[in-house]
């Protein structure tokens, strides 16, 4: 049985990214249709979690607290549109740590699995909006999408062979949900 599963990259797809990074909650701000992406899978059955790097912790531009304080606001959002997360993972190492949390690897992934109580990730969704994104979803079995909010056209305009490829490729999260959650055609 695959599991009715969709990861979520956090800055580009859920909220506004920042080359600067996200440091506070008042430079988190969620891209509205994402919230309501998130509520409406939700509601028709699939679990949503969250897979971010955060090497800005590392970087010492913020620390877990204000981490935590954001995720409580993300968790707030998604409650009050109808959703909910099933969890979220994030990895609060720098790229020069060596740790196996940290997307392009699967280490996230394979947390939400064991989070979650799923015997594997076979037909779950990691949607992202860099190919590191891609990358940990390919490694951890995922299917994979790119959306093109935050990173995404970037992503794509770096690495056209993506539209080539297994990768679904979306303006937004809301236009992946539409696509996952339309009925079958015939």
């Amino acid at each position: 049985m695959s599991a009715k599963l969709v990861i979520l990259d956090r800055d580009g797809v859920i909220n506004q990214d920042s080359d600067n990074y996200v440091k506070s909650l008042d430079e988190w701000i969620a891209y509205p249709t994402a919230i309501e992406a998130i509520a409406r899978l939700h509601r028709a059955g699939w679990r949503v979690a969250v897979a971010t790097n955060q090497s800005g912790i590392a970087r010492g531009y913020y620390d877990e607290n204000v981490l935590a304080d954001m995720h409580r606001y993300l968790r707030s959002l998604v409650h009050a549109a109808g959703g909910e997360l099933a969890h979220i993972a994030y990895c609060p190492h720098g790229p020069d740590d060596d740790c196996q949390c940290r997307k392009p690897l699967p280490g996230m992934l394979h947390e939400i699995r064991l989070a979650l109580d799923l015997p594997s990730l076979e037909g779950s969704w990691m949607v992202g909006d860099s190919l590191r994104d891609i990358q940990a979803g390919e490694a951890a079995g995922c299917r994979q999408a790119l959306v093109l909010t935050g990173k995404g056209k970037r992503t794509l305009d770096k690495h056209p062979e993506i539209e080539a490829s297994r990768v679904e490729v979306f303006e937004d999260l809301a236009a992946f949900s539409d696509w996952l959650l339309a009925p079958p055609s015939v």
